[in-house]
């Protein structure tokens, strides 16, 4: 068997990661924006919030419905005196 290159990771030996784990690479799509709840600059580990503390106060928003969207009642057809039961009768 021959050699394994100088510059190749040899067989079993762990392989080493080409990016950073973190992120710090990575161009972000749009600029920073403020953390929703406080208006702090919003912080990568608890994007889109500036800490644990915004993001659990957000949570709990949800969970108690404070952001539930209102619905619009649409009118009902009917009306008490066109129930089945009290159809006028027919003509004979």
């Amino acid at each position: 068997m021959a050699a394994a290159p100088k510059d190749s990771p040899e067989e079993g030996a762990p392989k080493k990661a080409t990016g950073s784990a973190d992120g710090a690479n990575v161009t972000p799509f749009r600029g920073a924006r403020p953390c929703p709840i406080c208006k702090k600059k919003a912080t990568r580990e608890f994007h889109p919030f500036c800490s644990k503390h915004c993001a659990d106060v957000d949570l709990n928003r949800w969970l108690n419905g404070s952001y539930a969207i209102p619905a619009a009642e649409e009118p009902e057809e009917w009306s008490e005196s066109n129930l089945p039961g009290d159809l006028p009768p027919e003509d004979q």
